[in-house]
């Protein structure tokens, strides 16, 4: 069975709503971002599928599609990965993105179907209100999470309000040189 991992940017709160510029002013060019920047590559070489609410989906689309020169690698891996949208709005006509779907009905239902199916990661990122749907449902196998020494004081967290979670494992902890720490947890 396939991975669902939620990949989060991260305040020291457990913020993952981006309310101010705590992200786009985080270092950049510097020895830590490229460090981290290599994690990033690493795990989109494990994932071949993207999840995301429509919302993400239209952000990212926005942002990096055929983005040209983008040394980071982000766009060349989101042009090409399959991405996975949950959607009650969007048509298939809608998402003129190649290799993108709509997940239309029961998400959980379409999470668990796509996890037993063959292949690589499936990695869920932004897209708050599906992440807790995942969370709340017990679907997500791990967490990757990209720790940003901040405190926002405010915003959505990681975790769907009053959801308690017990039996996490840290399987990998690093600190990257721009002061970013990387978490990563397996449920159960």
């Amino acid at each position: 069975m396939r991975t669902l991992a939620i990949t989060q940017n991260i305040t020291l709160d457990g913020r993952i709503e981006m309310l101010d510029d705590w992200f786009d002013g985080a270092a950049q060019g510097d020895a830590g971002h490229e460090e981290q920047l290599a994690e990033n590559a690493r795990q989109r070489q494990r994932a071949d599928a993207l999840l995301v609410g429509r919302r993400t989906f239209e952000d990212f689309r926005h942002s990096w599609r055929a983005l040209a020169d983008d040394a980071t690698g982000i766009s060349d891996y989101l042009d090409g990965v399959r991405k996975h949208v949950v959607s009650s709005t969007l048509d298939e006509a809608d998402l003129d993105w190649a290799g993108s779907s709509v997940l239309r009905g029961d998400p959980v239902a379409a999470v668990q179907e796509l996890k037993a199916r063959p292949g690589g990661d499936i990695v869920c990122t932004g897209s708050i209100r599906l992440t807790h749907t995942l969370v709340a449902a017990g679907v997500v196998d791990e967490y990757r999470l990209f720790v940003y020494p901040v405190v926002q004081g405010r915003g959505q967290g990681l975790f769907p309000e009053g959801h308690s979670a017990s039996g996490l494992r840290l399987t990998e902890a690093r600190a990257f040189g721009n002061g970013v720490g990387y978490l990563r947890y397996r449920a159960g």
